[in-house]
Order: structure tokens, then C-alpha cells, then sequence
């Protein structure tokens, strides 16, 4: 992604290389136009690949495809500080990605957002292209309830916004919008929003299944809050339903509805921003005990033990690289 009002275009292309150049040429691409990531050609097909990056403020879209090779972002590249978060429409063909333990197929129409924090492999089984937008963490996770749950979700071609979302940022592209610096700020901005509003209805197609009207919209509200306070110490059910001007039963009624309970909530939030902490070079120096805390951890070793719990491993062998 650009520097604040930066725009940059991007190309590669494998016509008229040598294929024993191939490899390395899209390595640099990815290096210099997406993310830091690997390129390992497979045995099923010769390696091709046709790729368009628009680097922009704060966002990143990356059109075309490539055949024949994996795109793997790394263990030993995950710890490079980057936490943006990619939506991958999928326009034709079959991709396949492996992260979290997933094997997704995505088909045509089919779109998935993918984390920069994730050891993530990608792979085109036919024929095809993609639209890739990227976009930092700190974008998409105000406007999210839980952008974390939305990883790894396989968003189908009919959800709500989709189609819109890349209509019009193809659109931008191809009317080479984006050089004009009025409408690249508009059209980024818009682009956030969209983005915003496919995963949120995602979203929401799950949490109202069964649980619909002001209770949902309230308990949306509520873990909103939560994941946006959740570092504060004092943070309990007692001040979150005095917050919101509701009884500590009624709030504990809505998480109990959902499936979890406010604890429940609250510490898995608490895990989640000390484990990206420990894999953020910016915070390498500072002590386990000082991330426990900064996170709104009282007690270390129950620290240890819930992360334990969740992680499958220590927050030092996190941090060291030796499990993510």
C-alpha cells in the first residue's frame, strides 16, 4: 500500500519469458506490489501469470491471475509486521486457500478475506483471475464487530454489496480513476465502505438466523464496545450493562443467546490483541508480563493458561516464530 496521497501501477506479466525466469520475476512482484510471500511452481501445468497492482492510500487492488504455482506467505515472513487484511474475489476458474487449519475451494463469484498475520497458502486449480483488495487492519477492525471472525469465511456471490463492491472498484480501474487524486481519495473511501458492508452482512446473515430485532443490533453494539475496550482492566459486565443502560442479567441473556458468555467474550478478545502483539516487531522488546498486562491481564500465569488454551502453544514460542 501507497504512502498518503501515493499511486503507483504495478505490472507482470510471463509472455515472452523465459520460464526458468518466470519464478523469480513474480517473487519481485509480490515483494514490490502485494505482500511479502513465496512462489513455488507446481508440476500440474506450465507457470503463467498476468498481474495489475494499484497501490493506493491505505488500500491495494490487485487484478489478474496466474497458473501453475502456489503463493505462499510464509512462517518466516507472517512475523514482518504486516497485519492488512485481503478480500479475494474470485472472478473465474478455482482458487484454493489453506490457512487456520481451512482448506477453502473458492468458486466462481465466491470472495474470502484472508489475513497477512496467517501463514496462508494460495493456488489457482484452473484457469482463471481475481480481484485481490488490500487493505490495513486498523480500516476494516473499527468498522467490524469481530474482523477476525470474517477471516477464513467463504463469502458467497450473493451477499449483499458484493457484486457492487466489484463493479465499482473494477470500474476505477479501468476508467483509470485513480490517477486523479480527488477521485482517489473518494473512490478509496468508497471501496472501505463497500468492504465494510459485505463482511458486516456476512455477518449478520449468521447472528440473525435466529435472533432478530433490537436484541441483535444491541449485542452487535455490545461487542463493539467490548472489542474496542477490552484492554481496560475494569472492563466487566457490571460497567459494559451500565454503559448501554441495561440490567448485568439482560447483557448476560444476550451472550448467552449468542452461544458464549460475556467472559467468554471479553478474554478471547484479550488474547487476540496479545497475540498480535507478540508477532508485531514494535513490541519484540517488551516483556510477556507487560503484554499481559497492556491487554487488561491481571494474573500472568492465568495469562498463560487461557493463551495456552486458545493458542496451543506458549506466548513465547509465538513470539519466537516456533508456533503461530
Amino acid at each position: 500500500m501507497s504512502g498518503k496521497d501515493e499511486f503507483s501501477i504495478l505490472n507482470v506479466s510471463t509472455d515472452d519469458i523465459p520460464e526458468d525466469e518466470r519464478v523469480p520475476l513474480l517473487r519481485e512482484f509480490y515483494r514490490r506490489g502485494v505482500l511479502k510471500a513465496e512462489v513455488e511452481p507446481t508440476d500440474e501445468k506450465p507457470f503463467a501469470a498476468s498481474l495489475t497492482s494499484h497501490g493506493l492510500p491505505d488500500a491495494q487492488l490487485v487484478v489478474g491471475g496466474l497458473v501453475g504455482a502456489r503463493v505462499i506467505r510464509t512462517k518466516q515472513l507472517v512475523i514482518d509486521g504486516d497485519d492488512s487484511l485481503g478480500l479475494m474475489v474470485n472472478r473465474s476458474g478455482i482458487v484454493e486457500v489453506s490457512a487456520r487449519g481451512r482448506d477453502l475451494r473458492l468458486h466462481p463469484g465466491d470472495a474470502l478475506l484472508t489475513s497477512a498475520e496467517d501463514v496462508t497458502i494460495y493456488e489457482r486449480l484452473s484457469l482463471g483471475n481475481c480481484l485481490s483488495i488490500r487493505v490495513p487492519r486498523r480500516v476494516l477492525a473499527p468498522m467490524i464487530v469481530d474482523i477476525d471472525d470474517a477471516v477464513m469465511r467463504i463469502i458467497p456471490e450473493h451477499a449483499p454489496g458484493l457484486r457492487l463492491l466489484v463493479d465499482y472498484a473494477t470500474s476505477l480501474v479501468r476508467e483509470r480513476a485513480f490517477a486523479m487524486p480527488a477521485l482517489r481519495q473518494l473512490g478509496v473511501a468508497h471501496i472501505h465502505d463497500l468492504m465494510a458492508r459485505v463482511l458486516g452482512a456476512t455477518d449478520d446473515i449468521h447472528e440473525l438466523a435466529g435472533r432478530r430485532g433490537v436484541r441483535a443490533a444491541r449485542l452487535r453494539k455490545v461487542k463493539s464496545f467490548i472489542v474496542n475496550n477490552c484492554w481496560q482492566q475494569d472492563l466487566s459486565v457490571a460497567t459494559v450493562a451500565q454503559e448501554f443502560g441495561v440490567t448485568t442479567r439482560y447483557l448476560q441473556r444476550l451472550f448467552e443467546a449468542d452461544g458464549k458468555t460475556f467472559s467468554s467474550f471479553l478474554t478471547e478478545q484479550r488474547l487476540k490483541r496479545a497475540h498480535r502483539m507478540l508477532r508485531e516487531p514494535d513490541f519484540a522488546g517488551r516483556p510477556v508480563s507487560s503484554i499481559a498486562y497492556d491487554v487488561g491481564f491481571g494474573d500472568l500465569s492465568y495469562f498463560n493458561r487461557c493463551f495456552r488454551r486458545a493458542y496451543g502453544a506458549t506466548p513465547s514460542g509465538v513470539r519466537s516464530g516456533e508456533a503461530l
